[in-house]
Parts: structure tokens; C-alpha cells; sequence
């Protein structure tokens, strides 16, 4: 799946750059979403996708961290509306569970649709604030 997603990308004009395993072996998926989500909270790129068997365990990483809204999509309608709605700046997929076909409509949605902000905007912010309370929370 990573061969066709870095070939569609690049074709539609996207800045690609690839930092996952290129291996069949077994690797630890928290090390590879390391170094994407670090070159987008330091602004060296607007978005990130990326890719595990399922998707879960980067969907848990990644929505981890701080400015970071990762969103798990198995089609287009849930890629579409991680945009419009969330302003997801993380696209997740699971190799095992989406055909390569469906993830290169989901990555094409996802990357042409804008931010609705409005109403939803407010919303991110509440995320943010409510986020930064429980972070308050834990660290007493």
C-alpha cells in the first residue's frame, strides 16, 4: 500500500517524504510515527498519513500528542468529514483492513477537502482547552 499511496501523492504534486520500514519484518509502529508526527509539530510539513496493519495503534499514538488530530478512516465519508469537521492534520489507515484501491480514494478525499471551520472551530478550541484540564489533572 505504501508504494501506491507515494506514487498517487506524488503524482497529484505532493512534497512526499517516506519514513516508514520498507520490510516484510516485524518493527515497532510507535518508532515510525515518532518521526512523522515530529516533523508536524514542528511545522516541516502541514499533514502526515500514516500506515499500520489496522491503524489503531497509530490512531493511539498519535492522538497523544499534543496538536495532533489524527483520524482513523475506512472510506471516503469519514476521510471527508475528519476535514471538514475536525480539521484532521493525520490521516491513519490499516494496510490489513483497507484495500489499497479504497485507500487511495480516502487519501484523495482527505487531501482535497478543506477545513468548514465555524462552529467547528469553537469545538477544536474546547478540545484544546479541555485537553490542557486534564494534563492540569494528572501532573498534580
Amino acid at each position: 500500500m505504501k508504494q501506491s499511496v507515494r506514487d498517487a501523492l506524488a503524482a497529484s504534486g505532493a512534497e512526499v517524504v517516506d519514513l516508514g520500514t520498507d520490510g516484510t519484518e516485524s518493527v515497532d509502529y510507535p518508532d515510525f510515527a515518532y518521526k512523522a508526527i515530529k516533523l508536524l509539530v514542528e511545522k516541516q510539513c502541514d499533514r502526515v498519513i500514516l500506515i499500520c496493519g489496522t491503524g489503531i495503534g497509530m490512531s493511539i499514538f498519535a492522538n497523544r500528542i499534543q496538536g495532533v488530530r489524527g483520524a482513523l478512516c475506512h472510506d471516503s465519508y469519514t476521510a471527508r468529514m475528519s476535514r471538514l469537521h475536525n480539521d484532521s492534520n493525520c490521516l491513519i489507515l490499516g494496510g490489513r483492513v483497507t484495500g489499497p484501491g479504497l485507500a487511495l480514494d480516502i487519501i484523495d478525499v482527505w487531501m482535497k477537502t478543506p477545513f468548514e471551520a465555524g462552529r467547528h472551530a469553537a469545538r477544536l478550541a474546547k478540545i484544546d482547552e479541555l485537553s490542557q484540564r486534564v494534563k492540569d489533572l494528572q501532573d498534580k
